[in-house]
């Protein structure tokens, strides 16, 4: 009922899982990923014990195949069941049960594991193989998204669909740099959820990523926002001429509502991205 990648990025060390489903909120029971040790896809009569679990014996150094063979002997409903795990060296594993629904089935290979079941045929998982080795060199979201919607389009799960999600880590990749946690987003009751994953992955890109490349604000630039600030009640009113502090904090309380705090740049200068957000809903 469910198909699934999970994918490390060999340049980073980023790792990830991304899965669709005719399911409600797959992302709550599917996924799992863990900065520095791996990730785990566990679906099919679904074994939520296996992420914990999987990740616990990453950390303590079992290689996948192993990891297979423990679940293999301590759960009697393993053949029902369907999962992928990927290592933090690269090291991958998928299993298929012999008693998942048709179609059922999955590949691996350095860096990733690809499975399904319920598929309309192994054309999924075999066009996800392809986009994720096409999307090489992209971050590993975008990567382990393009391999999900190849799945989707080459006709994903037979009964249709319902819920997506997307998680990755990756070392302080989180908000602020503080955390390991990079990407988390569910699209949990959908009529299109790659596609709604897609546009909340766009957003959040948008909202966390980090400047690519900074300028300094034109004149024309620096009235349209002290406009914008005195219009919107971030400021009173405000001299014109060169940057300044009230300015300064003016914008800062703007980029604060509009949670744009990653893509902050003081002193003037200002994030493009940041910049054509801010125009494109408030007007140029």
């Amino acid at each position: 009922m469910t198909f699934s990648i999970v994918g490390r990025d060999p340049l980073t060390g980023d790792l990830g899982v991304a899965v669709a489903s005719k399911f409600l909120a797959v992302g709550a029971l599917v996924p799992f990923v863990r900065a520095g040790v791996g990730a785990v896809a566990t679906q099919s009569y679904v074994n939520p014990t296996y992420g914990p679990e999987g990740l616990r014996l990453l950390a303590s150094g079992r290689a996948p195949q192993e990891i297979a063979a423990t679940f293999r002997a301590q759960d009697a409903g393993f053949e029902q069941r369907q999962f992928g795990l990927v290592a933090a060296d690269g090291r991958a594993v998928t299993h298929t049960g012999q008693q998942c629904h048709a179609w059922a089935g999955g590949l691996t290979r350095e860096d990733v594991a690809i499975q399904g079941n319920i598929l309309t045929g192994p054309e999924v998982v075999d066009a996800m193989l392809a986009a994720w080795e096409d999307a090489q060199g992209q971050p590993l979201p975008r990567r382990l998204l393009a391999a999900l919607r190849a799945g989707d389009a080459a006709g994903g799960d037979r009964r249709g669909r319902q819920s997506a999600a997307l998680l990755c880590a990756g070392p302080g990749r989180g908000y602020a740099g503080l955390s390991d946690d990079w990407v988390n987003l569910r699209a949990d009751d959908h009529t299109d959820p790659c596609a709604e994953l897609e546009r909340l992955l766009d957003l959040h890109d948008l909202l966390f990523g980090r400047p690519q490349t900074t300028r300094p604000l034109t004149p024309d630039e620096l009235d349209w926002l002290r406009a914008l600030l005195v219009r919107g009640g971030y400021a009173g009113t405000l001299a014109g001429g060169s940057w300044n502090a009230e300015t300064e904090a003016a914008a800062w309380a703007l980029y604060g509502t509009e949670n744009l705090e990653e893509r902050w740049v003081p002193g003037g200068e200002v994030d493009p991205a940041a910049l054509a957000y801010l125009r494109e809903k408030f007007g140029s």
